[in-house]
Order: structure tokens, then sequence, then C-alpha cells
């Protein structure tokens, strides 16, 4: 059994690129633990990202359209295996390390509010701290799962999550790949939701992009998944004619989609719910102080502890909360 981890982490020397991270040799965790008997630390990693209440919530948190009727659109989680499934691939064609990948993209966004970026915004603005859902991904995995313990993740799964959005680039190149497909994931299907909504057509896609790129989202991201990985590992990007026109289309997706009056006519009410509730709790503490929050009071103060029990509420439990709090009830007697 002992032998099992030894077999998969020389299994990774053997067969991995040059450009590869081993897990034999990552940087560890911040707390020593005893190496498992089957599974290498990024497998380890994986595994305790899936299983967290913060990776079970991404199902019922928005990622374009807030509270869609239709079972067919994007959720927070289905956008995580999305992006994970797409850099998954990049990273097998290029030989790099797939369980190092997968457990980055499986925990890139759960630190992200309900009401999507409209709930990140709304904290931003309340918190004294600011906010963003990629610093709050990296606290949910090191403070707030297991009632304040953490995850105590490797320190190349921190920096990939850390690092998935904008800024620095991660360490490695498996974080690069999946800062990469997270940008490759969101645009092809907040398109295709946006359609199905009936915001956009297929059609008001810029003739260059749809030419170039290809006329369907598998097309689509198949041109870039292939782009990508010709690029090579120590040289992950887009670029030429093919980066234009992705430029191009993350361009026309901002403009016609995130911030169209049809589709985001809903989000204007966002600020009024995380505002409320953001009030409430901070002049009454003892409604939140149980598990993980009450640890966070005691240690960085009410506001970071009210920002956090906010940040990790579903879109429907944050609506539930501050009906119950602000919305008066029918009389009995």
């Amino acid at each position: 059994m002992d032998n099992i981890r030894k077999i998969n982490e020389n299994n990774e020397k053997l067969f991995l690129s040059p450009f590869a991270t081993l897990s034999a040799e990552s940087k560890g965790r911040e707390v020593y633990e005893p190496e498992c008997e089957l599974r290498t630390a990024f497998q380890r990693d994986r595994d305790r990202i899936i299983h967290s209440k913060a990776f079970r919530r991404l199902k019922h948190k928005t990622q374009v359209f807030l509270s869609p009727e239709s079972d067919h659109y994007r959720t927070r989680l289905t956008h995580t295996l999305e992006v994970s499934q797409i850099a998954r691939t990049i990273s097998s064609a290029l030989q790099l390390n797939g369980d190092l990948t997968e457990a980055i993209a499986l925990g890139h966004d759960l630190g992200h509010t309900p009401f999507g970026h409209a709930g990140e915004r709304s904290l931003d603005k309340l918190s004294t701290f600011g906010f963003t859902h990629f610093e709050q991904s990296v606290r949910v995995c090191k403070f707030l799962e297991k009632n304040g313990v953490g995850l105590n993740l490797t320190h190349e799964v921190l920096d990939g999550i850390l690092h998935h959005t904008r800024g620095d680039w991660a360490n490695t190149p498996e974080g690069k790949i999946v800062r990469l497909s997270d940008r490759i994931a969101y645009i092809n299907h907040d398109i295709d939701d946006a359609v199905r909504a009936g915001i956009i057509k297929e059609s008001d896609l810029p003739a260059s992009s749809v030419m170039v790129l290809g006329d369907t989202k598998s097309k689509r991201i198949n041109t870039l998944v292939t782009a990508l990985v010709r690029s090579g590992a120590d040289n992950l990007e887009l670029s030429g004619e093919i980066n234009e026109e992705f430029v191009r289309l993350h361009d026309f997706l901002f403009e016609s989609v995130y911030h169209n009056p049809k589709a985001k006519s809903e989000e204007s009410k966002v600020d009024g719910i995380i505002e409320g509730l953001f009030e409430y709790y901070i002049n009454n503490p003892k409604e939140i102080l149980n598990n993980e929050y009450k640890v966070v009071a005691q240690r960085e103060g009410i506001e970071r502890a009210v920002v956090d029990y906010i940040a990790g509420m579903t879109d429907h439990f944050a609506i539930m909360a501050y009906s119950n709090i602000y919305i008066p009830k029918s009389w009995n007697y």
C-alpha cells in the first residue's frame, strides 16, 4: 500500500514534461501532515476541494444571469466544471500535471459571492479592506472550511487559485493554464447562455471572430485550446490573429451581454440586498457567531466575519435571509 503513492510520483517523473510541476517536489503545506499511502499531494487537494461545503454551494450561485428559471443556464458550479475540463485537456496534451491543474480549476471560484460579480462589487464597496473573489477563494481554503481549520492545501494549489483572474501570473504552468481556461470557458459559455436567453443572436457575433475561431461554441473552444497547446508549455499564450479575435469576442461580450440592461435588469437590486445584510449583521453580530465565523471574529474582527459570512451565501439563501430580516410576515394569532 505504501508504494502506490510513490509509484504515481515516480510515473510523474518518468512521463510528464520537464516543465510539469511534480507532486513529490511540492513546496508543501502550511501545517505538516504525513503523506497519504495512496494519493499524491495534489490528488489529496483535489479531493478536499470537491468534498468541501464551499464547492457544494457553487451550484446555487450566479454565473451571469441572476436566479434563472431554466435549468440549462450555467451556475458557478457548472462554470467550474467546464473550466476544469478545458484545463485538463490542455494540461494532458502538454504532459503537465493534470492533478494539480484540476485542483486549481475546481477551487478557483470557491470564494465567489452570491449574485456573481454584482455581489463581489457590492462587498468590495462596503468593506473597509476591500474584496475580491480570488482572494476570498484562498481564505475559504485556508481559514473558513472545516469550521475555521481550513483545508491545508499545498502552496502550488493556493498560488494557482490566487492568480487565476488578474495581476501576477501563477508560478506554475498548471496555474497559468487554469487562468487561460477560465477566460476560454466563460467567454464561450456566456455567449451560449446569452443566445439561449434571447439577449443576443449568433449572427450578432463579430464576423471576423466567427471566421477565425469558429461558428459554434465547441469549434471556438477547440480552436483556442489547440492554439494554446501549440504555443507550448514554456510559452503558454494566445498570439496573432487568434488572440486578436479572442479579445474582440471578449469586448463584444462585455458590451452586448455584461452591460446589457435586459440581461442585468435585476442586478440593480443586488446592492440593496448585500448592503442590508451587511448593516444588519454588523449591528447584530450574535446572529452569525457560530462555527468558523466565531473563530474569524475573534481573530480578525466582526467586519471580517460578516464579509466572510455573506460571501459564502448562495443566491437563494441571501434572498431568504434578507426577507426574514426586512420583509414583514403575516400576523398569526
